[in-house]
């Protein structure tokens, strides 16, 4: 986020304080709330599948002073999407440990895309209030705040999904993997990582990962919009 505004200043371009202002709030709020509740996920799911690691260490909670990291939070400020502190998995405890770290690993990003679906609703029923009262300053500052809410938690979703250690997306990758080519695959974790942050830091990334986003917004969009089009409320 920030880093965009940035590069819009260095440009000669104007920022629209009120919307950097929505932009930042909202990011706060995904650390506070919405950053625990994914590694609530994760260590909840684990727990249900027989794994009482995070349960012991304290991690089923939705404190989050117990999932700050501080790099990702800066990452999260910065491009708009971080990552928490990992809640700790022991797979030696799963009956299958391939197929159920692939079930606890989809979980973290499914709570991102249901957190953006509550925002989505919220947005629809602003519409609608808008549409009985007309739009003001305010209602426009909150419109702006949810739809970056709901913006930041897709993207979320989707970074976590892509296939690279240690995201979650390599543990359900992992799931259909040998355990060789999976030795393999980790073996080479630290090489993966940083070529995900050069091309992050190069733009290179941006198109296949602004495409995943695009799909899934539209998705959680059009599941947002179906109760008030049951109702007659059409947008």
């Amino acid at each position: 986020m920030f880093f965009s505004v940035i590069r819009t200043i260095m440009a000669g371009g104007r920022v629209d304080i009120p919307t950097v202002a929505a932009q930042v709030l909202a990011i706060i709020f995904v650390i506070i709330c919405i950053l625990p509740l994914h590694e609530l996920a994760h260590g909840w799911i684990a727990y249900k599948l027989g794994d009482p690691t995070a349960k012991l260490e304290r991690r089923l909670t939705l404190n989050p002073l117990a999932s700050v990291d501080p790099i990702g939070t800066v990452w999260l400020f910065l491009f708009g999407f971080g990552w928490a502190r990992p809640v700790p998995v022991d797979p030696r405890y799963f009956r299958k440990p391939k197929r159920d770290m692939a079930i606890v690993a989809l979980a973290g990003p499914v709570s991102n895309l249901l957190a953006a679906l509550v925002g989505a609703l919220l947005l629809n029923v602003m519409v609608v209030i808008a549409g009985h009262n007309g739009v003001n300053s305010v209602l426009y500052f909150v419109y702006t705040l949810l739809s970056y809410y709901v913006m930041v938690n897709v993207t979320l979703a989707a970074f976590n999904l892509l296939p690279i250690p240690p995201l979650d997306g390599s543990r359900i990758l992992g799931a259909f993997l040998s355990d060789r080519a999976l030795e393999t695959y980790y073996r080479y974790q630290n090489v993966f990582v940083m070529v995900l942050f050069v091309l992050m830091f190069s733009g290179a990334f941006s198109g296949p990962l602004y495409a995943i986003e695009s799909a899934m917004s539209k998705g959680i969009f059009w599941i947002a919009a179906l109760p008030f089009k049951l109702f007659g409320l059409s947008f």
